[in-house]
């Protein structure tokens, strides 16, 4: 293992990709209402729910593809009454790869969830869950 291929950490020598975040394992959502949440990421996003242990407050657990997770978590919110950008791109967001941009473009215009389209010119598309938290929806494999 030459020096390019390890960093030094804590006396040893690592390969170079033990140190970095390999993966989102991951996303904790603050929300006021846990049944208005729950309907949007599971009749919009079409998400399915996982096991969650009892940690003493209200929430859920969503999977995703890869292993990810989202969580929400019915607790006070700090920013309550924070003014937010319009387009959600310019703001604290989760974005979340999509098989057709196009079929979850419909099924938000038929729940009546607004979006904006990505200003980088990828195929991408933001809206808000009830809470107000930016939501990127990326098509996955898209060609810009």
């Amino acid at each position: 293992m030459g020096a390019r291929d390890a960093v030094w950490h804590r006396g040893l020598w690592l390969p170079e990709r033990a140190a970095f975040i390999m993966r989102l394992m991951h996303v904790g959502l603050l929300v006021a209402d846990l049944d208005r949440s729950a309907a949007f990421y599971e009749q919009v996003l079409g998400l399915k729910r996982a096991e969650r242990p009892n940690l003493g407050f209200p929430g859920i657990f969503y999977r995703l593809e890869g292993g990810g997770q989202i969580h929400l978590m019915k607790l006070p919110d700090p920013c309550l009454g924070c003014e937010r950008p319009r387009h959600g791109g310019r703001d604290d967001h989760l974005a979340l790869g999509v098989h057709d941009l196009e079929t979850v473009r419909a099924r938000l215009h038929a729940h009546g969830v607004r979006h904006t389209l990505s200003r980088s010119g990828r195929k991408a598309l933001f809206c808000r869950d009830p809470d107000g938290h930016a939501i990127e929806l990326m098509q996955l494999n898209a060609r810009a």
